[in-house]
This record gives C-alpha cells, structure tokens and sequence, in this order.
C-alpha cells in the first residue's frame, strides 16, 4: 500500500487574499471549491490552473492506484510578502498535512519558479517523486505578446515598476535637452545618478516607506487647512532650495573651482532644504494629530533635522573657508564656538527624546494615545 501526497503551492497566498480561504486546503472536494472560487475573483490567476493540475494528478493516480493505495490533494499557502514569512507559513502547514496523512511520497504540482522555490522545504518533510509544471497554452504571434503587454500595464504592481523608471528617464532627458549646453549635459549625466539611487533605494526597502508616505498624503491632502498650508509651504521652500542653488551656481560658475563651487550650491540651499523638512514634518504632525495617531516620534525628527542642519552648516562653512584660502585656526576655542550651535541641538534633541519616552510609558499604561 502507497499513501501518495499532490502538493501545489500558492507562496505568494493570492487563494486567500482573494477567496479568503486559509491554507492548508486538503480534500478533493475543498481543493475543487477553492479552484472555482479562485477562478472566479480572478479568471487570469495561474494559480487556478496549478489547483487544476493537482487535482487531474490526483484523480489519474486514484484511477490508476492498486487497491489498498490512498492519494490525497492539498494546497500549501504562503503570505503575501513573500520570503521568509511566507515559507514559515508553508512549512508549518506542510507539517500539519503530513502529520494527518503520513505519505510515503509527494507530488509536486508548480505553475512556475517561484512555487518551485519551496521544494527544499517539502523534501525536508516528505520525499518527491515527481515535479509538474502547469503551462498554459496561449497563442505565439505578436498579438499574444501584445495582449502580455497591455496586460502587464492594467496591472500597478506592474505598471510602476514599467512605466515610472520609463518616464523618469525621458522626463530628465528633456528637461535636458531644453537647457543650455552646459547645463543641459548635467542634467543629462545626472540620469546614471537617478539610477543609482532608485537601485539603492531597492536594496535597501524604502520604496515601501516612499509609498506609504505618498499614500498617506493622497489620503490626508484635504485633512485640515493647516495641513494643506504646510504642504505648500514645502513645495515652494523645494522651488525656493533649487532657486537659490542654481543663482548661486550662475554666480559662481565662471570664478570658483569645481569644489568649491558645488559646496557653495549646497551651503547656500541648506537653509529651504531644512525648512521645507520641517514644514512636511509639522503637516504629518497635524494629520497623526487628527487621526489619533501620533506618538511624538515626529517631535523628535524634527529636533534630529536640526541637529543635522546645524552640523552640516558649520562644516560647509568651514570647507569653503579652507578651500577659499581664508585663513581659519584650527584651535580648541575655535572648535568649541563651532560647536556650541550643534551641541545645543544634540542636548535639545536629548531631552525631547527623553520626555516623548516618558509621556509614550505613561501614555501606554493608561491605554491613551495622543491625538484629537
């Protein structure tokens, strides 16, 4: 007698994201109810036709089994982020199915490599004889690859991940090719700079944060008038931080040397970059006030925002005076009265994060949050 396990896997957990039903789903009857659940919230889902191809394995093997012999269906859901959360999810529903069951061998039925990841996992558990792939059969002229085309931008996961590298590409490279020469061939090289920092970006997740900020703003832009005043006050100290960087850039182009003359764009804009930071925090202030939301951690950013500016202030004074040929006395008193600025916003930054501490403790035990 042979206990034979079907297996397909859903890692990325779109059966329960759009039919609700959890993993596991063991049974013929259940697997089939959720295959036409699923392709009914979304006739497009490869996964249905994964489901499908487990089930045609199971039914062919139970035709085909020798008397004694049990086989048995099941779907292995993941999460929606998928990696590590969501193979946790898959192993533990794996152990569950095993533990009831108790197969000799394993089926696994994939609808592409991304399933198919998983199968470390499943042989730590279960062996596997045999690994099928779900196709689907779709036509191979170019109105099939269109069709992939158009479907792919109806989708936004898609269609930022297509279309806003695109149009951020050809937005510079016209604004560079208005502009004068000089000018324009910077901003033109600055394309490699954009690069670099949308790949780091990646690596690094703050696409997510980006969004969530964004979305934020979309959802709370007519929230209150004040808030709608900051948001402006922080466009137009941006407009005002590139405006006076780029005078300074006209001003300076022809007699300061390459250093200096970026330190200088930099040094002379620091000022609306910091007050369109503060602007933007205070209007997320405003909205985590309304929502009930806030926590203080704002408070502390901007005190942070401070302690920055005045550090990068002091220090880009100093390189330009060095660099400029100014004559500047390395000395303790010196130091001492470059520091003082930063030092008094690294000890008002100290005290806010200890007092926000402390009202967050007392506000916790009391199961209140700040907030109107």
């Amino acid at each position: 007698m042979t206990r034979t396990l079907v297996l397909t896997v859903d890692r990325d957990n779109d059966l329960g994201i759009k039919t609700a039903i959890r993993g596991p789903v063991v049974g013929r009857k259940p697997v089939l109810t959720a295959a036409l659940r699923l392709g009914i919230a979304d006739p497009e889902e490869s996964d249905t036709n994964a489901i499908l191809g487990a089930l045609h394995q199971h039914d062919n093997l139970v035709e085909s089994g020798g008397e004694g012999d049990e086989v048995e269906v099941a779907i292995l859901t993941g999460d929606e982020k998928v990696g590590v959360r969501s193979d946790r999810a898959i192993a533990a529903q794996l152990e569950e199915v095993v533990t009831e069951f108790q197969p000799d061998l394993a089926i696994l039925v994939t609808d592409g490599a991304e399933d198919e990841s998983v199968l470390p996992i499943i042989q730590s558990q279960v062996r596997i004889d045999h690994v099928e792939k779900i196709i689907v059969k779709q036509s191979k002229g170019i109105e099939g690859t269109y069709y992939y085309i158009v479907k792919a931008l109806e989708d936004p996961k898609w269609r930022a991940k297509m279309l806003v590298p695109l149009g951020a590409i050809m937005a510079v490279f016209g604004f560079g090719v208005m502009l004068p020469d000089t000018l324009g061939g910077i901003v033109i090289g600055s394309l490699p700079l954009i690069f670099g920092l949308f790949i780091l970006s990646k690596g690094l997740g703050l696409e997510a944060t980006v969004g969530r900020i964004a979305q934020e703003m979309r959802e709370n832009a007519d929230a209150a008038m004040f808030s709608s005043l900051l948001w402006t006050s922080t466009v137009f100290s941006a407009i005002f931080a590139v405006a006076t960087g780029y005078g300074t850039y006209i001003d300076l182009e022809a007699t300061a040397n390459y250093s200096v003359l970026w330190i200088e764009v930099v040094h002379s804009a620091l000022a609306w970059i910091v007050i369109a930071f503060l602007t933007s925090t205070a209007g997320f202030m405003l909205l985590r006030l309304q929502k009930g939301s806030f926590s203080g951690r704002l408070i502390v950013l901007a005190v942070f925002g401070m302690v920055v500016y005045s550090l990068l202030n002091q220090g880009l004074d100093i390189a330009i005076k060095v660099l400029t040929g100014v004559d500047y006395e390395f000395s303790v008193q010196g130091i001492w009265e470059v520091m003082l600025e930063p030092l008094m916003w690294i000890a008002i930054l100290w005290v806010t994060t200890t007092i926000v501490r402390a009202v967050q403790a007392r506000q916790a035990q009391a199961d209140r949050y700040w907030g109107i």
